[in-house]
């Protein structure tokens, strides 16, 4: 199960909401609270949950990520899968050149399908994307940017035929987004693992981009689409469930219908 909460921000306000976690604890176990939730970071400086010693009691992993803007937090929480996620504003823009920031950053293939588009600011969005889904894998991959360069992996998003899509013939009707898939130049980087990726526009002014480690597939046949469990929250104000509103629009992975 996965949620992506997104909410305003202020200095003042807390940046971890008790109830981001609360759903996925439930679905573990009823007894843990919350606030109980202790963080450590791994050896790469990306925080995770510390869970305390039980005697009778060996908890699967609770992963969360955490991504933001001037405007926006977003929190991934999934169990037993790792997870990045990453979100921008779709008006961000570039002191320097996007191509020239792109060849500086991105692999060979990722420019030239940039330097294809002729439209600035359809380029400029796609810039956007492309970035946002390439933090989002870096961060499931629990490395970072200094360990998994972004110029070393591939970020694609195919259109294709139901014969092209990894999705199951079942569920093809309920993914009609771009396919999103990740080919790595360094095998040892992804280790056999497999990623999926889901491409969000939240409240017509950011992308979202979350990767899950995902090895699920229904009858050998492809991957499980992700089922989001999107809310928006304003601190002290609003708590809402958005998954399937005009708040929430997905515009690429194997996601199911809302």
């Amino acid at each position: 199960m996965f949620s992506a909460c997104v909410k305003t921000i202020s200095e003042s306000e807390p940046s971890l909401p008790e109830h981001w976690f609360a759903q996925q604890l439930q679905d573990i176990n009823g007894q843990v609270n919350p606030r109980t939730l202790k963080f450590k970071k791994n050896i790469y400086g990306k925080p995770e949950v510390e869970w305390p010693i039980f005697d009778d009691w060996d908890p699967p992993p609770l992963n969360f990520n955490i991504s933001h803007t001037s405007s926006l937090i977003a929190c991934g929480v999934t169990v037993n899968s790792p997870i990045g996620v990453d979100v921008e504003e779709k008006q961000r823009r570039l002191k320097s050149d996007i191509l020239s920031f792109a060849r500086r950053y991105f692999s060979p293939h990722e420019v030239e399908t940039l330097t294809m588009i002729s439209d600035p600011e359809v380029r400029c969005q796609e810039f956007i994307k492309l970035w946002t889904l390439k933090e989002a894998y870096v961060k499931a991959l629990g490395r970072g940017f200094s360990a998994v360069p972004f110029k070393t992996f591939t970020i694609q998003l195919r259109e294709g035929t139901k014969e092209d899509r990894h999705v199951p013939q079942k569920l093809d009707n309920e993914c009609r987004t771009p396919e999103i898939v990740v080919e790595s130049s360094n095998d040892s980087t992804m280790g056999g693992r497999n990623f999926q990726f889901s491409l969000l526009e939240l409240d017509g002014s950011h992308y979202a981009a979350i990767c899950i480690e995902n090895d699920k597939t229904i009858d050998g046949e492809g991957c499980v689409p992700s089922k989001l469990n999107v809310w928006k929250t304003i601190p002290f104000v609003k708590d809402e469930y958005v998954s399937g509103t005009k708040a929430v629009v997905p515009m690429g992975g194997l996601i199911q219908r809302f």
